[in-house]
């Protein structure tokens, strides 16, 4: 469920001048805690799968897997609601925390794949990302169908893989794989541009701006880390 406002629901022609600016200030807030949530992802999960202990209680029940993947959903819900309602600040501390546990999360990948497999996945998940929030930034079109049809396909997709974590089905892991690429590159270009509208709807007002930059770059960080994952599974070279 999206904390968006209303609004977003439409494209918004950019004017030059003032909003131009707080446009660029806006975007780039977002995609710098994105890259700071990234990154600290990344220590966390590789310091991590070097704990034997810390691997066994990640992975050794899928009671566990199943809890802390619920557990990871909640906190996603809650972080939106603390950056709008509360604070940025408190916001900001939320989405931290949510990408420290994120790396405890994933951090076997760096025991089933190599290292090299798992730079290419990410240099590529770069390209994807990028390119398609560049055309949810550009594009005319409302995206607004598409993307509610992604998000709710996503949705689908979590249930179906907390499901297949009991049953272990290799053939619904690949559909559940495939079917999270392709609605994550529309998410993408969605999220992206209704970050877009409310930046120019609250020019003017740096306290929701600065909310709204955190709650953005949760979503797209978690967008980039299911592609980042697909892409991985798909590239399977494992060691």
């Amino acid at each position: 469920m999206s904390m968006f406002p209303q609004s977003q629901r439409r494209p918004v022609e950019l004017q030059y001048g003032t909003t131009e600016r707080s446009m660029s200030n806006f975007f780039n807030a977002v995609y710098a805690w994105m890259a700071v949530g990234l990154a600290l992802t990344a220590v966390v999960a590789w310091g991590a799968a070097q704990s034997p202990a810390m691997l066994q209680l990640m992975y050794g029940s899928r009671f566990i897997m199943v809890a802390a993947a619920l557990g990871m959903f909640v906190i996603a819900i809650a972080t939106q609601k603390v950056a709008l309602r509360v604070s940025a600040v408190a916001g900001t501390a939320m989405f931290l925390l949510y990408a420290a546990l994120m790396g405890l999360f994933i951090c076997g990948i760096f025991i089933v794949y190599k290292v090299q497999t798992i730079g290419v996945a990410f240099l590529l998940t770069g390209g994807v990302f990028g390119a398609m929030s560049i055309y949810g930034y550009i594009t005319k079109r409302d995206l607004t169908t598409i993307g509610s049809l992604c998000v709710m396909g996503l949705l689908g997709l979590f249930i179906a893989s907390m499901v297949n974590v009991f049953l272990a089905s290799n053939a619904l892991s690949w559909i559940i794989t495939y079917g999270v690429l392709l609605v994550t590159i529309g998410i993408v270009a969605y999220k992206t541009q209704a970050l877009k509208a409310m930046a120019v709807e609250f020019e003017g007002n740096p306290d929701m701006l600065a909310r709204l930059s955190i709650v953005g770059s949760l979503i797209l960080y978690i967008s980039f880390i299911n592609l980042f994952l697909s892409i991985l599974r798909i590239l399977g070279n494992r060691r």
